[in-house]
């Protein structure tokens, strides 16, 4: 679709998506643009593989009902999806997550950076780095651990209720995603500054046994959500 269809003609279809007058073949341009994704993504993953020597995970596109999910529930412009194709990268703690940042801005000259872990969306927390590769936009997000197993809560949470990971929910399991969040914020707020150099000996090892709590905490629960997902 890239070859085909300029940005006008892109937004053009987001708009009839979203609001329901879609013309016969609206689906297949649809599949036929977010399949024009595969090569940058392929080249984004070759390049962190190749010269950072990290492991990504991700996918080259979501799926047609994800994409107009999102078209209906956010304001944005189909050419301005930018999570259309994306990887993660998981890394262990917050100084290794800013270090694999700066990389991949080196790596991507004129990659957007979304920093998502002072202003959290929905509790969610991580960095974005989102370089354009052959004029798509590619979705890298970096996470710590725990941040990374705060969004695998959120997101089997979400199995049975959708609306969670936006904010939707019932308020119990609106605190529990808020107070978890906090509190890895918190604890990566204290690694940083035992990072600094200014941290005694006898605290780092608090900082070490808090954050095998933490894991600990979020095993157990996703313990939980998995077996009451076998159990329905």
């Amino acid at each position: 679709m890239a070859a085909e269809f300029s940005k006008t003609q892109v937004d053009q279809l987001g708009h009839r998506l979203r609001g329901g007058s879609r013309k016969d073949d609206d689906l297949i341009r649809l599949d036929a643009y977010r399949r024009s994704f595969r090569e940058p993504y392929e080249r984004v993953v070759q390049l962190i593989r190749n010269e950072l020597h990290l492991d990504p995970t991700g996918r080259p596109a979501k799926s047609t009902s994800s994409v107009i999910e999102k078209l209906n529930r956010e304001s944005i412009r189909l050419s301005q999806m930018q999570d259309i194709a994306g990887c993660r990268i998981v890394v262990e703690d917050v100084l290794t997550q800013d270090q694999v940042v700066t990389s991949l801005g080196i790596a991507f000259p004129g990659s957007s950076i979304v920093d998502r872990r002072l202003q959290p969306s929905y509790g969610y927390r991580a960095v974005h780095v989102i370089p354009k590769v052959f004029g798509k936009p590619i979705e890298i997000q970096v996470r710590s651990s725990l941040q990374h197993l705060w969004a695998e809560l959120s997101e089997k949470m979400s199995d049975f209720d959708p609306t969670i990971k936006y904010g939707g929910g019932g308020q119990a399991i609106r605190n529990l995603l808020t107070d978890t969040s906090r509190a890895v914020a918190g604890y990566e707020t204290r690694e940083m500054v035992m990072y600094s150099g200014q941290t005694r000996p006898q605290d780092q090892q608090g900082l070490e046994r808090d954050k095998e709590m933490l894991r600990k905490a979020f095993d157990g629960i996703l313990s939980v959500l998995d077996n009451a997902r076998k159990n329905r």
